[in-house]
């Protein structure tokens, strides 16, 4: 091949410009062949809460059908700590490639941000890649108080103060705790504990009377007439609990409280690589053996994704927000 130092005029411009064309088409190529390419080596899903928790076993159920349709390991890395802080903060500064990815629950953005002095990342570092499902709680309470339905209870509460054991302060529990005693007017003292199962345990022995708590730490309880369910908090009735009506039922849509199931990427992801995995996970959500996954953990599937996403966590932040500073609820 003539180089192009050896032409004059012309000929030089013309083959000067076609080697240029020729770089530029390659380099062009080769970013092409690396976005078609994704995922090219293993992606790790980071959750920022403790093993064997819903979101654990969440990432492992998810981890299977995503390895089957992009050919790459999806790996569970537990990274739990200071609500979730830890975990989501890690991602945030990880590289915005798509091999970090966040499973989390909604609080970690919505709630952590007014319950904490400080953040160790904004909330804008993040960006929604779907929420999967979301999970009512189940108000409860022990069969000593003699009451049979919410809107007894509701009656009660207001001329009785009634404790309530939660997770924890700050925890999903105190918040649908204080939504409650906010919309009702009753009155209510928080016990907060150090978990869901020691929460549980309260209720069990009457040292405490009521609970908003996680349903399926519940459920045996419920089973065995221990404890005594008034209603569910999400929109949809619970799939552990069929028969236990939602708070909306019973003409009290104020009260809904639903925890939400999510994965999160940095928010500078490309947006082909995050659409890639969109497609992945819906296609996974779909498959027989997650929705009965989901099912067993009292999850309802949503796939919600992009705007409709955001949305919902803003609106969730705004809501949570406006509990925090009224009450006063500092972190653990």
């Amino acid at each position: 091949m003539t180089h192009p130092s050896s032409l004059r005029g012309p000929q030089r411009l013309f083959s000067l410009l076609a080697c240029a064309a020729f770089v530029v088409g390659s380099l062009g190529a080769g970013a092409a062949r690396a976005d078609a390419a994704y995922p090219s080596k293993p992606v790790k899903f980071i959750t920022n809460f403790p093993p064997g928790g819903p979101l654990d076993i969440l990432g492992r159920a998810l981890a299977v059908p995503l390895n089957k349709e992009l050919k790459q390991p999806f790996v569970v890395e537990n990274r739990p700590g200071a609500g979730g802080n830890i975990g989501a903060d890690a991602v945030a500064k990880s590289p915005a490639d798509g091999y970090t990815v966040l499973l989390t629950i909604d609080t970690t953005v919505t709630i952590n941000p007014h319950l904490y002095a400080s953040m160790p990342f904004a909330p804008k570092d993040l960006k929604p890649l779907m929420i999967f499902s979301s999970s009512g709680l189940t108000f409860g309470v022990n069969p000593s108080l003699g009451v049979k339905t919410l809107p007894d209870f509701v009656a009660r509460a207001k001329t009785q103060d009634v404790t309530f054991a939660s997770a924890g302060n700050g925890s999903p529990g105190h918040i649908a705790a204080e939504i409650f005693a906010q919309a009702t007017g009753a009155k209510i003292t928080h016990v907060p504990y150090k978990g869901n199962a020691p929460a549980v345990l309260a209720l069990l022995s009457n040292e405490v009377q009521a609970g908003i708590l996680a349903t399926p730490g519940l459920f045996p309880q419920v089973q065995s007439g221990k404890v005594k369910p008034l209603a569910v908090t999400g929109s949809q009735r619970s799939p552990l609990l069929p028969d236990v009506p939602t708070v909306g039922e019973l003409g009290l849509k104020n009260l809904e409280f639903e925890v939400l199931y999510m994965a999160m990427v940095p928010a500078a992801t490309p947006e082909p690589v995050v659409e890639t995995l969109r497609r992945a996970l819906q296609t996974a959500l779909a498959t027989p053996e997650l929705k009965s996954r989901l099912a067993s953990l009292d999850m309802v599937a949503l796939g919600e994704t992009g705007q409709a996403a955001s949305d919902r966590l803003a609106a969730s932040s705004v809501r949570y927000g406006k509990i925090v500073k009224s009450t006063g609820m500092k972190a653990d």
